[in-house]
């Protein structure tokens, strides 16, 4: 008589999914009560954030990912997904005074036909989406923090590629929980989907030219690099590293020239539409100094340090704060150029976290938004090398509390002594601390480094 088959391994397989499941009509039910646009834009918005589930399933299964691990990740990104959808009503005052403003300026002026004003001050790229979805009958608000959220998962994609190229197992244990936890990571959850911010945008793209540039394809990783750039001006942070690359010969003089045609191309839409080369080209230079009047805009940077309310010679200091993150670059060049015979998986992300801790640390004019490299490639490099837990512990509490400043409009963490106060030098401490570690790890000499 034949044995009848057991259900156990059908219940096993079905259930690591039901809780996912679960949560994703969480996150149906949460969609359905958003605050604008009625039932039919709650509905368009969770089947958006469904959509965004199931894409970015896709990575998993490539790399090769099935069974229980893709199950876990299932839940995970269900669980990712009503994190989001309990954010998306918030409205920020960069959103109210900006975004808001700009997205209707758009819709007032002809959409794409308005990139050639002077509208914003972010870079083409941006503008191009902003001017799309002036066409759709949508709100605003979603539009702008869905955008985010599409490209949170090709963030956690770049972890994924990153960790998987160091490692040398594309389908390991490491790729996953890098994959994972930038889901889940506080800052890349609240940027997008809470403060309606874009930062995962660049930050995406530099996880995938620096996985791009260890797999050992410089021009598309050359080429993502300047996509980036194109985004935002913070990806400046870590643009050093490529230069070390090609110091130590992973890539060649010839592939660096990609980054200029690259940035050409992603500008010249806006260029076709009537927009002013000066204004193109001079974006960022308009950045810089649009925000000068005081050393440090609530970031855990160097400038934390000096007393709240305390006169000093501002000019004087931001200079020595540039002057101090050119040395810094060019030490970090130096080094891996006179140890390139040792280059490592280690050394790269030992330079990849000094730069992004660093730069931003010492440069004057920072932001609460300016870590947000540092926060993922700290992650990244802890998940990859576990002695480096305590610095991605140290980044992320110093970047979480400074977004804490701005979201909440009041200091986490203020330090009154001897009739001082200082409002943000226990996360300058923090970034200081982290900082220091990874200038340690990269100068450490032990074979047992080389990985």
């Amino acid at each position: 008589m034949p044995k009848i088959p057991s259900p156990a391994p059908r219940a096993q397989l079905l259930f690591p999914w039901l809780p996912g499941a679960l949560l994703l009509a969480g996150v149906l039910w949460r969609c359905s009560s958003l605050a604008l646009g009625g039932p039919a834009v709650g509905w368009i918005t969770g089947l958006c954030l469904l959509l965004w589930t199931g894409l970015a399933l896709l990575p998993l299964r490539r790399a090769g990912y099935g069974g229980n691990k893709l199950a876990l990740a299932f839940l995970v990104l269900a669980l990712a997904a009503l994190l989001r959808a309990m954010c998306l009503d918030h409205i920020t005052y960069d959103y109210r005074d900006f975004l808001s403003q700009w997205a209707a300026f758009f819709r007032e002026n002809g959409g794409f036909a308005a990139i050639k004003e002077p509208v914003g001050d972010y870079n083409a790229p941006y503008l191009y989406f902003m001017a799309a979805i002036s066409y759709l009958p949508f709100p605003d608000l979603y539009a702008i923090k869905l955008f985010s959220i599409l490209f949170d998962g090709i963030l956690a994609w770049g972890g994924l590629r990153l960790v998987g190229a160091l490692s040398g197992r594309k389908d390991g244990p490491a790729p996953l929980t890098a994959y994972l936890l930038l889901l889940l990571l506080p800052t890349v959850v609240l940027n997008g989907s809470f403060w309606g911010q874009c930062d995962a945008l660049y930050g995406a793209l530099v996880l995938h030219a620096m996985a791009s540039a260890w797999e050992d394809h410089p021009k598309t990783s050359v080429a993502l690099l300047a996509v980036a750039f194109s985004f935002k001006l913070q990806t400046i942070f870590l643009i050093p590293l490529w230069g070390g690359l090609w110091l130590v010969r992973k890539l060649r003089f010839s592939h660096l020239l990609v980054f200029p045609a690259a940035y050409a191309v992603a500008v010249l839409p806006a260029l076709l539409l009537g927009k002013p080369l000066a204004d193109i080209l001079g974006v960022y230079f308009k950045q810089a100094g649009q925000y000068s009047y005081a050393l440090v805009f609530n970031a855990p940077s160097l400038f934390a340090l000096i007393p709240y309310g305390v006169d000093v010679a501002q000019q004087p200091l931001a200079r020595a704060g540039i002057l101090a993150a050119f040395a810094l670059c060019l030490f970090v060049l130096g080094w891996l150029f006179f140890h390139r015979s040792r280059f490592s998986g280690a050394q790269f992300l030992a330079a990849a976290a000094v730069l992004a801790l660093g730069v931003p640390f010492l440069l004057p004019y920072m932001h609460e938004r300016y870590f947000f490299l540092a926060d993922v490639v700290t992650l990244v490099w802890a998940v990859w090398d576990r002695r480096r837990i305590p610095i991605a512990l140290l980044t992320q509490l110093a970047s979480l509390s400074s977004y804490c400043v701005y979201l909440r409009l009041q200091y986490t963490m203020p330090v009154h002594l001897f009739g001082q106060t200082w409002t943000m030098a226990l996360e300058a401490l923090c970034i200081l601390a982290a900082l220091l570690l990874s200038l340690g790890a990269l100068l450490r000499r032990r074979d047992d480094f080389r990985r």
